[in-house]
């Protein structure tokens, strides 16, 4: 074997262990819906395709809608000054009982209510939704799923303090993140809270 495939054969074995040895990402235990309903503000994510077209301003609204299920109306600004938003629909996978979702876990669809039967048939169309950090008092919440491709921190103010973007980043370091992919989000005319 040639020194510079052996070298890759190591990297590749390094990296393997380390990803075999990565604890699996985990919900938070409890959620209390209620409170968690409202507006929050996206202040970092992953970058993904189907929120390229966001350069700011980046909300998601949840609202009950008396079925068990949560109204979801993400909104933001495109590069044009106009807003995109689009309506989804979000349903526990965790327990429901008395208003609290054990483990905070729901599954996501943005696809049109007519098409949304598709729920039975695989999921198809449906996206995992776990909260995996949430501040006591609710002021911050951290969004992802099992396999770490999709990040959300979102905040109920526009910025987050710098306390609390070291403990976010600090705990997403430890959940096993790569903070370098990890993008601020801006907020319009909204100076950093101290």
């Amino acid at each position: 074997m040639k020194l510079p495939s052996l070298a890759a054969a190591l990297l590749f074995s390094v990296a393997a262990a380390s990803a075999q040895s990565m604890a699996p990402v985990e919900p938070i235990a409890s959620l209390d819906v209620a409170r968690y309903l409202g507006t929050w503000y996206q202040v970092a994510l992953y970058p993904n395709r189907f929120q390229s077209q966001c350069v700011s301003e980046t909300t998601a609204t949840y609202r009950e809608r008396g079925d068990g299920a949560i109204e979801v109306r993400n909104r933001c600004r495109k590069a044009t000054g106009d807003f995109d938003e689009a309506i989804g629909y979000a349903v526990p996978t965790g327990t429901l009982t008395e208003g609290t979702l054990r483990p905070a876990q729901l599954e996501v669809s943005f696809l049109p209510s007519w098409l949304r039967w598709a729920q039975g048939l695989g999921h198809w169309g449906w996206g995992a939704y776990w909260v995996i950090q949430l501040a006591p008092d609710y002021r911050y919440a951290v969004v992802s799923e099992a396999s770490r491709k999709y990040l959300w921190v979102l905040s109920r103010t526009p910025a987050l303090t710098d306390a609390d973007e070291a403990a976010i980043r600090a705990r997403l370091q430890q959940q096993g993140y790569d903070l370098a992919q990890l993008q601020m989000h801006p907020q319009h005319k909204t100076p950093r809270s101290q």
